[in-house]
């Protein structure tokens, strides 16, 4: 099945891009003293390297590995852009130009190398925690209830009963106490119709229940 091609301005972009800057980095090489096929080889090399960064970082994660040689492709292919836009005497470069020119060969061998052979960090996982187990449950060990025999009264509690505590003593009421409690329990059979119980007349009178049991018992 034939597909028609659509141009794409980016595609177009990056091509245009691509051989400007591969034709800057050889006419900066071939201006180093690199002529013949060696100055073709100087734009290869430098691309190759760049791609291979961005290949390790798209695969592997950020690393200051990839980053670093990443950062040196693309300075050394802006740097050739630059260095043929007139801002240097390509007639007559500069030592340090010959120089970086003739040590890129090995830089570049050194940074492909890493980025080939250098495996990247894997994370390591974590010891393994072994689940919880369930705690077995202690089980309470009951005494056997002695059947009844000959001796089972020998076996009773021999601790002596605690003898019965005497009743506490109501507290003294006062006779006009007695008296304002009968009115409060008139007036609340009159507006009831039921006597009054001995929580309501404690909180009527605001006394504590004792003297509350007290007054009830007299008026009755």
């Amino acid at each position: 099945m034939n597909r028609s091609i659509r141009p794409d301005a980016v595609l177009v972009q990056a091509v245009i891009a691509g051989a400007l800057s591969f034709a800057h980095l050889h006419d900066l090489a071939a201006a180093a003293g690199q002529d013949g096929w060696k100055a073709w080889a100087y734009p290869i090399s430098v691309d190759l390297l760049l791609v291979a960064a961005w290949r390790r970082l798209r695969n592997s994660g950020p690393s200051r590995l990839a980053w670093c040689w990443f950062v040196i492709a693309l300075v050394a292919s802006l740097g050739a852009n630059v260095a043929t836009a007139g801002f240097l005497d390509l007639a007559h470069p500069p030592a340090w130009l010959r120089f970086g020119v003739a040590g890129w060969p090995a830089l570049a061998f050194l940074g492909g190398t890493l980025l080939a052979h250098t495996a990247h960090a894997v994370e390591e996982p974590g010891p393994v925690v072994p689940a919880e187990s369930t705690p077995a449950v202690a089980t309470e060990r009951v005494a056997p209830t002695p059947e009844p025999g000959p001796h089972t009264a020998d076996m009773a509690d021999p601790t002596p009963a605690l003898p019965a505590a005497d009743p506490v003593p109501a507290p003294p009421v006062p006779a006009p106490l007695v008296d304002h409690a009968r009115k409060v329990a008139d007036e609340h059979r009159t507006r009831t119709g039921m006597a009054i119980d001995t929580d309501t007349l404690r909180t009527r009178l605001g006394v504590p229940a004792p003297m509350a049991d007290a007054i009830a018992a007299q008026l009755t």
